[in-house]
């Protein structure tokens, strides 16, 4: 049996050779393009402008699988954490937040992680297996068609490395993008990573202008290596000076994601090291108050740690803003409720 062909992660340029390979003419295939990323259809059938001969041939080759909601979350703030079916019954994350500026996304750009870092549910079982562009984009657009509103900013910041997943991902915020898909301003887009240095510098040379932000979490390599193993491979040094560079070619302010773990790395002197790390880079860092996982790394930062914590950057003229807590209520860490789910417990 012949594979079928994942036409969702294909931009237009690409769903134009498929199109005419089954003996169509070429603007089919922007037809067919916004059907599925503008109109956001579910399946061949909704396509009423194409012929039922084409739709029958792209049903004989290709596919449409989308993503599931299995189990849903809803905090009384109005943030909603979806856990989503993939085809092949693997399980991804995806959280809906409203704010005043527009609704946000966090997406998963994999099945589990591979990085292994010691406070982070998302990597508890390693990494079974990257996303498709088309399972990335798949989860905005259920969740766009579930609360019938648009989403306006993206963050990939769920469970996995989005640059251990570099060619689908750079293609899903093309993509995501596009005119005639979503058309969410690559401005509104953040990734976020633990600093894989050269994976950070193929990245620059994609001249794409989205928001980047460092998972850095402590101010020197000693203290990184207990949390993050991925610092016994790239030193806080090298990823500063990557992060040199990119705001050079992009004139695009950097963010430093920082968790805050109580006695580890919450003291004014962590503080202070941390500012001196950052002196002179265009940048802003966000303090983020743990949310703990059951058998990883520590404890929340006690508010008042936090708070002097963000009083001595701002002393060291270093621009932070403690992250609005979203869904505290709710299993908020990436990767519990997958943890949850594959655990056999129900909402």
């Amino acid at each position: 049996m012949t594979e079928k062909t994942d036409i969702k992660s294909m931009d237009l340029a690409q769903l134009q050779i498929f199109v005419e390979g089954l003996g169509e003419k070429k603007f089919r295939a922007k037809q067919l393009y916004q059907w599925m990323h503008q109109k956001l259809a579910a399946g061949f059938d909704e396509m009423t402008n194409l012929s039922k001969d084409f739709r029958s041939k792209l049903a004989e080759r290709s596919e449409l699988h989308g993503a599931k909601v299995i189990r849903k979350q809803v905090s009384k703030d109005g943030t909603t954490k979806f856990l989503m079916e993939l085809s092949d019954g693997n399980t991804v994350e995806s959280v809906w937040m409203q704010y005043h500026h527009g609704n946000s996304v966090c997406i998963s750009t994999q099945v589990g992680c591979r990085m292994g870092c010691r406070f982070c549910a998302s990597t508890v079982g390693g990494l079974v297996r990257s996303l498709r562009t088309s399972e990335m984009l798949d989860q905005i657009y259920e969740i766009q068609r579930i609360t019938d509103q648009r989403v306006s900013n993206v963050i990939l910041m769920g469970i996995g490395e989005p640059l251990d997943n570099f060619e689908n991902v750079v293609q899903f915020i093309r993509m995501l993008s596009d005119a005639d898909g979503l058309h969410i301003s690559q401005r509104n887009i953040t990734l976020s990573t633990c600093g894989l240095v050269d994976q950070i510098r193929r990245l620059m040379a994609e001249k794409l202008t989205i928001t980047l932000a460092i998972s850095l979490h402590a101010p020197n390599d000693t203290l990184r290596a207990t949390m993050m193993p991925v610092a016994n491979r790239y030193s806080i040094q090298e990823i500063m000076q990557v992060c040199r560079e990119y705001v050079e070619q992009t004139g695009r302010r950097i963010t430093f994601e920082y968790s805050m773990v109580e006695g580890v790395n919450d003291t004014p002197e962590h503080a202070k090291e941390l500012s001196q790390l950052l002196h002179g880079l265009l940048c802003h860092v966000n303090l983020i108050p743990l949310n703990p996982v059951d058998g990883r790394m520590g404890n929340r930062s006690k508010r008042t740690n936090v708070q002097e914590f963000k009083l001595v950057l701002e002393k060291n003229h270093t621009n932070v803003t403690i992250r609005r807590e979203m869904g505290s209520d709710i299993d908020a860490a990436c990767g519990q409720l997958r943890n949850q789910n594959k655990g056999g417990e129900t909402t």
